[in-house]
């Protein structure tokens, strides 16, 4: 369970590779830099950090950082009312991440499966990408992803975003965790 002293500590850490990639921050959004652990208490192992710069009724545009090695577990954004689901776009701003998505799997994936959820992790379809890279995920496809060693920075790009009605394989994931 993450500790407000846990939250704010992984907030600088995130503003200082956002800082280290020329990614200039408001006070404002330096405040709302959210950090998602996912109720699995392995931050650093399972987690991500998030700055929501807008998300409306039309389109959401964020910043997802991530440390080292560090991996953004397997979901999918499902049809919700009249909406297929969540279409986003991944565009690679620093480091390097390796996306997995539905498709046919690569032999040899260069991530690291987190070893205490291995079983939660299906699809095996590479794309790596690069600083300046970027690839489109459709709607209600699962996918995860994870960090180089030397941490990303991704920038997404999508329809509205309603990340509590996100689908993870991993059923002990809390999307939006208590923080004490």
């Amino acid at each position: 369970m993450l500790t407000k002293t846990l939250y704010k500590d992984v907030q600088r850490r995130t503003l200082a590779l956002l800082n280290q990639a020329g990614i200039i921050l408001s006070e404002s959004e330096q405040a709302a830099i959210e950090v998602a652990d996912f109720g699995l208490g392995q931050l650093d192992r399972q987690g991500l950090q998030l700055i929501t710069y807008i998300n409306n009724n039309h389109y959401c545009a964020k910043e997802l950082v991530l440390f080292p090695n560090q991996t953004c577990p397997e979901h999918k954004h499902p049809p919700i009312n009249d909406c297929a689901g969540k279409t986003e776009t991944f565009r690679c701003r620093f480091g390097k991440v390796y996306l997995y998505v539905e498709g046919e799997a690569t032999a040899n994936i260069k991530a690291m499966i987190p070893e205490a959820s291995k079983v939660y992790y299906t699809v095996f379809h590479e794309i790596e990408l690069n600083p300046g890279d970027q690839y489109t995920i459709p709607p209600n496809t699962l996918h995860w992803f994870q960090a180089s060693e030397e941490g990303a920075i991704v920038s997404e790009f999508s329809t509205t975003s309603r990340d509590e009605h996100d689908i993870f394989t991993d059923p002990n994931i809390k999307r939006i965790p208590e923080i004490k």
